[in-house]
């Protein structure tokens, strides 16, 4: 009788063995996909989680200026992991300067007060209307009590979308960028702009800048701007917000949010006429890049629309 069940007991074990380890099969997977599925184009990437598995897997990204805090996603709603963007301020009057005056609620409900620096700012806060005109590029300022103040320029009748970008330095979002955003309306008759043509090339100032690269929807892409001065190199760039150029992508249509993480590194006093940019547009279509850089002590802005395939 013994020797008759011994090879239904090994049958059995064997079979619990195979389920066991393809269970543990499955849980590996399943680990892996949680990482990967992160990184889907146009998901917000604010999980720790996947900037770790991301840093791991391009180690030389933390290298590059800009890069330590990355905000994926396109910054459209006011909440995100806990943390809230909120303000009293629903409208704004046309034609002056005014302050807007907001809070970053922590997943207490309580405003945030402990912000990392992020190219030299705390707190980077971003004005577009609707059509992609009148953009402002500010860096609030911060009261005891975690109230923010953007003291704004004039600003145009219509619909107003305003971001806050910014990493916090403890409790349950410590080291993850964010982007949330409001609307506001400014009161008044509104006439809007059509969106200018898809360019290679701006003028501002009496400077030429010039865009290579192919960006596609979705994909990290190589970009370079060049800076040119009636026909020749611009060399006395100087660095502002830790970099020699600041870039800022706003999408037609939804005015969705895209940083353009610069790659070019600060090296001394003075930088040009070619910088690098890492590309990363969530979405096809028309996108309308800023690109502000420093000469002389003055801050320039140049606009330009890029077509996304």
């Amino acid at each position: 009788m013994f020797a008759s069940t011994r090879p239904a007991v090994r049958r059995r074990a064997l079979a619990v063995a195979g389920t066991a380890a393809a269970l543990a099969l499955a849980l590996t997977a399943c680990g892996s996909s949680n990482d990967g599925s992160s990184s889907m184009p146009g998901m917000d990437h604010g999980a720790k989680s996947s900037a770790s598995a991301s840093a791991k897997a391009t180690p030389s990204m933390g290298d590059m200026p800009g890069m330590d805090h990355m905000a994926d996603g396109n910054g459209l709603s006011d909440n995100k992991d806990g943390y809230r963007l909120t303000s009293k301020d629903t409208t704004l009057a046309a034609g002056k300067q005014a302050a807007y005056r907001f809070t970053v609620n922590g997943p207490d409900g309580k405003p945030a007060t402990d912000f990392a620096v992020d190219q030299t700012k705390r707190m980077h806060f971003y004005a577009i209307r609707s059509d992609l005109t009148g953009f402002q590029h500010i860096h609030p300022i911060m009261a005891a009590d975690g109230t923010w103040t953007a003291d704004l320029d004039t600003l145009a009748p219509g619909a107003w979308r305003m971001f806050a970008s910014f990493t916090p330095d403890s409790g349950a979002g410590k080291g993850t960028a964010f982007v949330l955003s409001r609307t506001v309306s400014v009161l008044g008759p509104e006439t809007k702009t059509p969106l200018p043509a898809a360019a290679k090339t701006a003028e501002v100032d009496g400077y030429t800048v010039t865009v290579k690269g192919e960006p596609m929807a979705g994909m990290a892409r190589p970009m370079t701007v060049t800076v040119t001065k009636d026909g020749k190199p611009v060399t006395d760039l100087q660095p502002y917000l830790d970099t020699y150029a600041h870039l800022t992508a706003f999408h037609e249509g939804d005015t969705a949010f895209a940083h353009l993480h610069p790659t070019t590194k600060v090296n001394g006093d003075l930088g040009g006429p070619e910088l690098s940019f890492n590309a990363e547009l969530p979405t096809s279509g028309n996108w309308r890049l800023f690109l502000q850089f420093q000469t002389g002590g003055k801050l320039h802005t140049a606009a330009l629309t890029l077509n996304v395939g």
